[in-house]
């Protein structure tokens, strides 16, 4: 396993000092998804969820986790995001929601945890928009499943 760069020599935390790595072009897609009962997914499929349009504003929510991201976790850097792209399918085999999200910068660290947190926020708001239907969604199967850029290279996840 390769060395924690978020701890300096004493243990401490510390933000990782990116000052000195090469710009570069930047892409993170992550996924996750909010498992429900079949009658939930029809309010989403049939846009009668009592609070609206459950997917369009989980996009938006998604958006906005992803551009405040440096915000909620202590040592992400803020970055110039570019893109943020999220897409919620309705699946029947679930039952329930599919999240994907793509992220793109050109900086001097990586958007992976903008991805995930773009998936996360979202899924949260799918949740919250439909929990007075069903309270036992299950939200899950958040992860990182494309990085590109930097000097690691590319990770693509195992399907």
């Amino acid at each position: 396993m390769s060395e924690l760069t978020h701890f300096d020599g004493d243990g401490q935390a510390h933000m990782v000092d990116v000052s000195q790595k090469a710009v570069t072009d930047r892409v993170a897609e992550a996924e996750g998804y909010v498992k429900m009962r079949p009658e939930t997914l029809d309010l989403v499929e049939q846009g009668s969820a009592k609070k609206g349009d459950v997917l369009g504003v989980a996009r938006l929510a998604g958006i906005m986790g992803a551009k405040r991201c440096a915000e909620l976790i202590p040592l992400c850097h803020p970055l110039p995001i570019t893109k943020v792209a999220l897409d919620l399918t309705p699946d029947r085999a679930l039952p329930g929601v599919r999240i994907t999200a793509t992220v793109k910068t050109t900086g001097q660290t990586g958007v992976e945890m903008e991805a995930l947190t773009a998936v996360s926020t979202a899924a949260l708001t799918v949740y919250d928009m439909l929990k007075a239907a069903e309270k036992g969604m299950e939200i899950g199967g958040i992860r990182v499943t494309l990085k590109e850029g930097g000097k690691s290279g590319r990770y693509e996840a195992q399907t």
